[in-house]
């Protein structure tokens, strides 16, 4: 499942929380330390707090059989993301496959390229997958073969989501044949992934599918998804011999040996 965030990136599903015909009306909010309550002078009418899924009514009502909690004005039943799906629930996304288009140019040698060289045609780029030592220069790249050149593992990183860098490097001598000039891909990390770093981890966003059911009344789905966002970066320089500066640099050497 792919989702276009912003430019030069996309983001690939990997795991979900699924929070099925939500409405609007009133339910009890999700337990925590705030939320609890024993009696309705618990609950404060109007309250919301940073992590609220409503407005508070002031009444204190039974979540289960044994918790009761404040309740709220609220798309009902509310999300409960507390226990996120192990193994993540779409582990085949390590086969998907992405396609990279780059084009670059240098205005001052007047000099464009892009990544799809011109010694690939349609049949070898219909069937290659990139490979550091056997398809350098194959635009289209696996996901886990992306994740797994980070060092990272994939499965791990699908249940929570996390950033990726695809870079694209372009160092390109100009004096030499642009054949030369070519682009070099590496692969990093971006989100912090350690034991320092346990709170809210990885990569997730919400997003809601809104309807009206059998009797009119407006609905919707909600999605929790969590997943891999892959930020493609590029860099490079260019460089020329150009006799001028040249010149003046051996003048400006000469002068200085002589003093």
């Amino acid at each position: 499942v792919l989702h276009v965030q912003e430019e030069n990136t996309v983001f690939v599903m990997t795991n979900v929380i699924l929070t099925l015909n939500q409405h609007q009306g009133r339910c009890p909010e999700l337990p925590d330390d705030e939320t609890e309550c024993k009696v309705k002078n618990n609950c404060v009418p109007g309250y919301v707090s940073t992590h609220s899924n409503g407005i508070q009514t002031g009444e204190c009502v039974p979540y289960n059989n044994s918790i009761k909690t404040c309740e709220v004005f609220a798309w009902c039943p509310v999300e409960d993301d507390y226990h996120v799906p192990k193994p993540a629930f779409l582990q085949e996304a390590e086969n998907f496959t992405i396609l990279v288009k780059n084009n670059i140019w240098y205005p001052k040698f007047n000099f464009s390229k892009r990544n799809i060289l011109p010694t690939i045609n349609s049949t070898y780029l219909k069937n290659c997958i990139y490979d550091s030592q056997t398809d350098p220069f194959c635009p289209i790249f696996r996901l886990g073969k992306i994740v797994e050149a980070a060092e990272q593992n994939f499965q791990e990183m699908a249940v929570e989501g996390g950033v990726m860098a695809l870079q694209i490097n372009w160092d390109c001598n100009l004096d030499r044949a642009a054949s030369h000039c070519v682009p070099k891909y590496s692969f990093r990390r971006l989100d912090n992934k350690d034991s320092a770093h346990t709170v809210s981890p990885g990569y997730n966003f919400r997003f809601a599918k809104y309807y009206k059911d059998s009797n009119g009344t407006d609905s919707r789905t909600l999605v929790k998804a969590y997943g891999i966002r892959f930020d493609i970066i590029v860099f490079g320089k260019a460089g020329k011999f150009d006799v001028i500066p040249t010149m003046i640099n051996i003048g400006s050497g000469l002068a200085l040996f002589g003093v």
